[in-house]
């Protein structure tokens, strides 16, 4: 693999993508677990646009990885060890990242074990987690131009 440039149409399509997630979560009914647990579909688009944000994040960090440090990473979790590495990511941020990587791998091979309260939960309380990271990559791309490429 071969150090080269992020492709900013991919970066844009991705942080889209997340916040079309997010705001798909922020519109369940989540002033209440009684509220949210009422109709079934919520659990199921919770746990959808969750898994969906979580993995445009990671792919957006892989993305980087690879073309700009030529770092092919295989799993989820070592993304974030990489990006803190190479100084995209501070160790906070890191280490975040590396959280949602684990619930994300969670959420695709336990997904059996996840309950509705606790996807309640997170979406109602913690969804700021995936805005921080997110927030993280928008400034360093910000940050670091010579590293993107914007050619269309």
């Amino acid at each position: 693999m071969t150090s080269n440039k992020a492709n900013q149409k991919i970066i844009v399509d991705r942080l889209a993508w997340i916040n079309r997630m997010l705001a798909d979560i922020r519109s369940l009914p989540l002033d209440g677990f009684e509220n949210f647990q009422n109709d079934s579909r919520n659990i199921g688009a919770a746990e959808s646009s969750l898994r969906r944000a979580l993995e445009a994040l990671l792919d957006l960090g892989r993305h980087i990885l690879a073309k700009v440090f030529a770092k092919a990473v295989a799993e989820y979790k070592t993304i974030a060890d990489e990006l803190e590495k190479e100084g995209v990511l501070d160790s906070e941020t890191g280490r975040q990242l590396k959280i949602l990587a684990g619930y994300r791998n969670r959420m695709v091979h336990f997904y059996h074990e996840i309950t509705p309260e606790e996807l309640f939960d997170i979406c109602s309380n913690q969804i700021d987690d995936i805005v921080k990271v997110q927030n993280a990559f928008k400034k360093w791309i910000k940050d670091n131009p010579e590293f993107i490429d914007r050619t269309i």
